[in-house]
Formats: structure tokens, C-alpha cells, sequence
């Protein structure tokens, strides 16, 4: 699914696009980046990478492409779609200024959502089965910035990383999880020298508080409410 972007004001040039896209293939496929189902997505060329201008700013085309993943018969059948946007700008954002530029795009996106709120998880952030929901589809997010503290995070530009909810319940009705978050957290730990504080599963405290990489303090509440207009 990875293609190149056309020249537009959204997407930044098409050499940014080209580089940006490069890259990012080239830092989750390394033989140390911990999570194998980001890898699995990439080898598999199931990673669907758009670029855009500014991570705060105007998150029309973002909807408009992440509105399509979704859509897409591709991710209904490959096992590990991934959909990630990174931005040109800003590169020097400390990891709340970035944390906050995230809420800012996940609130946009939300506020411009015309669809019901993935029923398979809840729209309070303060709910330990809290997952971001777009056109009917709730993701786990993870963002990336240069300045994360998560090596694994450390990506040279901003990013957002959607991946499906559905994806977790498809491999744990087969199986598969358990052994795969073993993995992940082995490989993540060699990388970092440290387990990861924020990491919890699914259902036992809000994911929320995973989004940004940031660690963060036990009264840390999401900047979040879901728009009471759009659902």
C-alpha cells in the first residue's frame, strides 16, 4: 500500500515524501526495532505511510487518507495494515510539547468524524478500554517524535502510528498475542536497558496514557473529550 504523495500544500514535496517514507521503512525494519508486527507490516508492504506539512496544523488530508485506509480492502485482509503519518515539521518538540500536538490531531480528527464511536472500545480516556476511535474503527496509536525518551519511539520526524484494535482481538482469538507481546518486550527491553513504565494490557488501565511515549505521573489525564457534535 505504500505509495508516493503528489506535490501538494498538505503533503510537503514529493522529496520529503520520498525521503520521510525511506526512512521510516528503514527504522522499523532494523534487526533490533522490537515490535514484529510493525516489521511484519513493513516487509509485507502493508504499511500505508502518508506524509504531511506540520503535526498541529490543518488535518483535513490526514481524515480524508486515514478515511480511506479504513475503507480499504487491503486492511480488511492483511493481517498487520498499518496506516502512519508523519509530518515535515516541527523536529524540536520536547515529549510534552509533542504529547500535546498529538491530543491536538487526534481532537481534530475527532471533531471532523461523522461515525459512530468503535462499540468495541470506550470513548472516555479515563476507561481502562479507552482506544481512539476514526470512521468506526479503533486504533491503538503510537507516536514518534526525535526527541522521545522510548528509543523505539526515536523516529527522525514526527509520527502517528493507527493501528486496529481488531488486529489484537484477531491474533489473541488465534492464539498468537501472548507470544508476540512476550517477544516485543524482550526485544524492547535489550533496546532500551529498561522495561517500559507506561506499558500496561489492554483493559487493565487506559492506553491513553501509551500514546505519546512520554512516561508519565499516575493523576496524568488525557486532554481529550469526545466531540458530542459528530457522534
Amino acid at each position: 500500500m505504500e505509495r508516493l504523495e503528489r506535490r501538494s500544500p498538505q503533503t510537503g514535496t514529493t522529496r520529503f515524501a520520498w525521503q520521510a517514507r525511506r526512512r521510516f521503512a528503514e527504522f522499523i525494519a532494523r534487526d533490533d526495532y522490537p515490535c514484529l508486527g510493525a516489521r511484519a507490516a513493513i516487509n509485507a508492504r502493508a504499511c500505508d505511510i502518508h506524509c504531511y506539512a506540520r503535526l498541529g496544523g490543518d488535518v483535513s488530508a490526514l481524515a480524508r487518507d486515514l478515511s480511506n485506509f479504513v475503507k480499504s480492502p487491503e486492511r480488511q485482509v492483511m493481517p498487520f495494515a498499518t496506516f502512519a503519518a508523519i509530518f515535515r515539521q516541527p523536529t524540536r518538540l520536547d515529549e510534552t510539547a509533542f504529547e500535546q500536538r498529538l491530543w491536538k490531531v487526534l481532537r481534530e480528527l475527532n471533531r471532523r468524524d461523522r461515525t459512530a464511536w468503535d462499540e468495541s472500545v470506550a470513548a472516555n480516556p479515563d476507561d481502562a478500554n479507552f482506544a481512539f476511535s476514526f470512521a468506526g474503527v479503533g486504533f491503538y496509536i503510537v507516536g514518534m517524535h526525535p526527541q522521545s525518551s522510548r528509543l523505539s519511539r526515536r523516529f527522525d520526524f514526527p509520527a502517528l502510528v493507527f493501528n486496529a484494535h481488531a488486529q489484537f482481538r484477531r491474533m489473541r482469538a488465534e492464539g498468537k498475542w501472548e507470544r508476540m507481546r512476550s517477544s516485543i518486550r524482550k526485544r524492547d527491553f535489550a533496546l532500551q536497558g529498561a522495561h517500559n513504565p507506561m506499558l500496561t494490557d489492554f483493559g487493565e488501565r487506559s492506553e491513553a496514557r501509551q500514546y505519546s511515549g512520554r512516561a508519565v505521573a499516575n493523576d496524568w489525564r488525557a486532554p481529550f473529550k469526545r466531540c458530542p457534535f459528530s457522534h
